[in-house]
């Protein structure tokens, strides 16, 4: 797994696959994930001809953790990425927290973004009802008076609820008890403060925004105002898919993906 130096407290790790290929897609994962989760994502897109790179961002994976873990920063920190392995301008795809940071990098370095696309995410988010409320309520005190095992055993259920998704609860659990937790706490806070509705409209690249029928975290209404707040956006919402549907309904959203990418080459 190559890594990268962004500054003296700041080493990348990632993932690159067909480094020969082109355009460049930059995947953004998710709060207390990291670049490998994107490994169904990889073959398929190599195999289109794309150059695939994704990191693990600040706090997350095995990149280091300083001490401030927001959006901005991780936005910061991919417009050097970018710079620094020569993939200007580059497709960007970001789900949950990673999306946030896509809209971030889009937002304020719009001639580094060909496409952009938008999984499961949020240009603001909070609670529509109560349920909601206690779920991030009881997730921040479990992340800040338990501990990460209690906290990432809730997400999972929560991300993969159905008894065939064993395995994914397994992996997501593993990856949240790995993640640093002053990272991770970090990280969440500035999710809940995050608000770029004001500028959506300042997007101007070509935006599909994904949203899983069943996702219980980031709920479709919110992801519906997104893509409304974007001119031009496009909506698609997955059936049978929750909020972790790059790993839950593979097939379905890299066919979306590509379908979506390919459009810039003319291809479809």
């Amino acid at each position: 797994m190559p890594a990268i130096d962004l500054s003296d407290f700041l080493c990348l790790h990632y993932e690159e696959v067909n480094p020969t290929g082109a355009p460049p897609v930059l995947l953004l994962h998710g709060l207390g994930s990291a670049g490998g989760d994107w490994l169904l994502q990889f073959g398929p897109l190599a195999q289109a001809g794309y150059r695939v790179l994704a990191p693990d961002m600040r706090g997350f994976g095995r990149s280091s953790a300083p001490p401030e873990v927001t959006v901005q920063a991780m936005a910061g920190d991919m417009v050097l990425f970018l710079e620094r392995v020569g993939a200007v301008p580059a497709h960007v795809v970001g789900i949950s927290m990673g999306g946030t940071v896509a809209q971030q990098l889009a937002l304020d370095h719009p001639e580094m973004v060909r496409r952009l696309v938008l999984v499961n995410t949020f240009a603001r988010l909070r609670p529509q009802s109560l349920s909601g409320w206690l779920y991030f309520l009881a997730r921040a005190a479990l992340s800040n008076l338990v501990g990460p095992e209690r906290q990432a055993e809730m997400v999972a259920r929560r991300l993969f609820p159905r008894p065939d998704q064993q395995l994914l609860r397994e992996n997501i659990v593993r990856r949240i008890t790995q993640t640093n937790p002053c990272a991770y706490r970090s990280a969440m806070r500035s999710l809940m403060r995050f608000d770029v509705t004001g500028r959506l409209g300042e997007l101007r690249m070509p935006v599909l925004v994904v949203t899983g029928a069943e996702d219980t975290t980031v709920p479709p209404p919110v992801q519906r105002a997104l893509a409304q707040g974007i001119p031009g956006a496009r909506h698609v919402v997955v059936e049978g898919s929750g909020h972790g549907i790059i790993a839950d309904n593979p097939d379905a959203f890299n066919r979306i993906l590509l379908e979506f990418l390919a459009e810039e080459r003319g291809c479809i």
